[in-house]
């Protein structure tokens, strides 16, 4: 049918007088009878990691001009090459630019994000052999911050020498990072003003040669896997890009030609609405910065990654769903490109048809949902708005405490790490996170909710991690090498060894640990695995099924969160049982399991639970009951029930006695 044309139309749509807007006093007196009573601040505002609130409800709002991207277009669809084997590594490279990647991120050996893989290539011809086909010039390139990240750019500046290309046609991130270094690994080689001439007269010699940079990345990554919130991911990585400032500025670098040799690295998480905040808030601080620095802001160049710390092991394909969530988010929130963690990057180095899922993933949103057609789709959401004003102010603060810090020739990033408090920091934030985690208040799906112990398994490259020998260094520091002339000498051949520089009295500081929020419960299912039979649970279930479902669901799903067995049936209350205490006894003993635990009503708890309990304690059985006790806790108790499960109990702490219990029955 065709549309009336634009002129037809009416100017107005009358029919909606008849609708009168209500005010928010007449909504929140329709919310307020509906909850009869119960709180309003806990039933509907949720809290962010950082105690930003999370409203019902929010008015639309007026969005101010804010920084968007550099280029209009499709944001670039990344993949990480970081195969050790030159030839593997070539082929994964080829089939993800003919499968619709346009960029590639190269993973040396010994990087955070190669995860023990990485690319491995002692001199040049060997990462020639790693790209062998890939025309450098037609397609974007980012080294992942790594150790000795400086002989890697070199690296791959004399492989575009050794192929006769011009500098200036490349689109190259070099990816140096040594504060990133010093919070993954704990150190670095070198003093902060040595580091920082090192930087310079890197930076100088790829300038010298027609790179155009960024040369120098701010990578959120590291703050995030150590259980970083929003907030202090974004003040950390601010932090990170101002320390890189002011160590080009006193090197001779103009503000602006420091500015422009920065990116940025930003993580895309499973909260959809708070993934989005944060790349806006992100452009909008860095803005900020630039402001405060004199300068006439430009935009920042954002590269986002899905989050490796909500992927899981255990039930992989659900981290399907996780990537699509944190693609679009990045995308929506205005990233300048994204890499899709592949699905089974947990388990090991991931396959083609994993890195095809991560590379369609992010084809279906740019061309089937047309994503990219519009500029910050967020903009004018009252809720959007009011989420990346408060982040900002609170990574604002974040960043202030952490500039506060610095000291004795530091940035206030380096004497955070150098001085502790930093990891002090996260560590406070990681165990809010890891009890939310435990507690099921934020569910894992497939791990802590709704696991599968019959899951399929899933296939990665049968490549063992890693190992490398460590590298012999060259005479002088890093500063005192002409980096030219290294170009030069490893496009002829020399080996890489031969870029490295004498070790000196570096930094030393307590490197961050990089965890997935999966750990804890996979760690209970590898336990319950490497038994040699399923360890396995009794319900005793009191009354018909309608009765009991609720409890005996809820209390399977947990049991089967660590690993362990419980089934059920359609209970023991049938036509012509009697004894429903013998009943029980009779079906646990014939179970083999030790662990039994009630499951009904509380109706049921109280007219069976009791005598249900002694007999099953008399049979030899762990009694367990599912539900809260209320006023019947004593006399449970007293009968032998020895723990209660319920919502909100420690899942981690609970399961790890449950196996201790369940594994006795299989020593016996």
């Amino acid at each position: 049918m065709n549309s009336a044309p634009a002129s037809d139309l009416p100017d107005d749509l009358p029919f909606m007088d008849a609708f009168p807007a209500p005010s928010r006093e007449t909504w929140r007196a329709a919310v307020d009878k509906v909850l009869k009573g119960a709180d309003f601040e806990k039933r509907l505002v949720g809290r962010t990691a950082d105690g930003i609130r999370i409203e019902p409800l929010y008015d639309s709002a007026s969005p101010a001009l804010r920084p968007l991207r550099g280029e209009t277009g499709r944001w670039h669809v990344a993949a990480r090459l970081d195969h050790p084997e030159p030839g593997e590594a070539q082929r994964l490279a080829l089939a993800d630019l003919e499968g619709g990647a346009d960029s590639l991120t190269l993973a040396f050996a010994g990087a955070p994000a190669a995860r023990g893989y990485g690319l491995v290539a002692d001199d040049v011809a060997a990462l020639d052999a790693s790209l062998d086909g890939v025309m450098l010039d037609l397609i974007r390139l980012r080294l992942d911050p790594a150790p000795h990240g400086r002989v890697n750019a070199l690296m791959l500046a004399a492989l575009v020498e050794r192929r006769t290309i011009a500098p200036d046609t490349t689109a190259i991130d070099f990816g140096l990072d040594p504060v990133g270094q010093l919070a993954s690994t704990g150190s670095l080689a070198a003093p902060w003003p040595e580091i920082g001439r090192r930087l310079t007269q890197t930076i100088r010699a790829l300038k010298a040669r027609g790179f155009a940079g960024p040369f120098i990345t701010a990578d959120a990554r590291p703050w995030h896997e150590a259980g970083a919130s929003e907030a202090l991911e974004l003040g950390a990585m601010l932090a990170t890009a101002i320390a890189y400032l002011r160590a080009l500025e006193a090197e001779g670098f103009s503000l602006a030609e420091a500015r422009d040799a920065i990116s940025f690295v930003l993580v895309a998480d499973t909260d959809e609405f708070l993934t989005i905040a944060k790349f806006r808030a992100a452009r909008l601080l860095w803005a900020r910065v630039q402001e405060a620095c004199g300068l006439t802001p430009t935009p920042m160049v954002l590269h986002a990654e899905t989050a490796w710390r909500s992927l899981t092991r255990r039930d992989p394909w659900v981290n399907l769903l996780r990537g699509t969530i944190a693609t679009f988010a990045a995308g929506v929130g205005g990233a300048d490109s994204v890499a899709v963690q592949p699905f089974t990057a947990a388990l090991g180095l991931p396959d083609v048809f994993a890195r095809r899922i991560a590379r369609n993933t992010q084809l279906v949103l740019l061309e089937e949902a047309n994503l990219w057609r519009v500029a910050d789709p967020a903009a004018g959401a009252g809720g959007f708005e009011a989420l990346t004003q408060a982040l900002c102010e609170q990574a604002w603060t974040e960043l202030q405490g952490l500039e506060r810090q610095a000291g004795n020739g530091l940035p206030g990033i380096v004497a955070a790490l150098a001085g502790g408090t930093l990891q002090a920091d996260l560590a406070k934030q990681r165990d809010v996170r890891a009890k939310a985690i435990a507690t099921r208040r934020e569910p894992i799906t497939g791990t802590s909710e709704f696991p599968n112990l019959r899951e399929a398994a899933v296939s990665v490259l049968p490549v063992a991690p890693v190992a490398r020998a460590k590298s012999e260094t060259a005479p002088g520091k890093a500063s005192e090498q002409d980096q030219g002339d290294l170009i030069d000498r490893l496009a002829k051949g020399a080996g890489r060894d031969m870029a490295l520089s004498a070790p000196e009295d570096g930094l030393r500081a307590q490197a961050l640990p990089s965890q997935r929020l999966a750990e804890p419960f996979e760690a209970l299912r590898d336990r319950a695995d490497a038994a040699a039979e399923r360890p396995m649970v009794f319900l005793a279930t009191l009354g018909p099924i309608a009765d009991f479902a609720a409890r005996a669901g809820f209390a399977r799903n947990l049991f089967e969160a660590g690993g362990l067995s419980a089934p059920s049936g359609e209970g023991f209350a049938k036509d012509g049982v009697t004894d429903i205490a013998a009943a029980l006894v009779a079906a646990f003993r014939a179970s083999g399991a030790r662990l039994a635990c009630l499951c009904g009503s509380d109706a049921g708890y109280a007219a069976e639970g009791v005598a249900s309990a002694q007999a099953l304690t008399a049979a030899g059985a762990t009694v367990w009951l599912a539900g809260r006790p209320g006023e019947l806790e004593v006399e449970l108790s007293k009968a032998g029930v020895g723990e209660f499960i319920f919502t909100g109990c420690d899942s981690v702490a609970v399961l790890g006695k449950a196996l201790a219990i369940a594994s006795q029955a299989l020593s016996d």
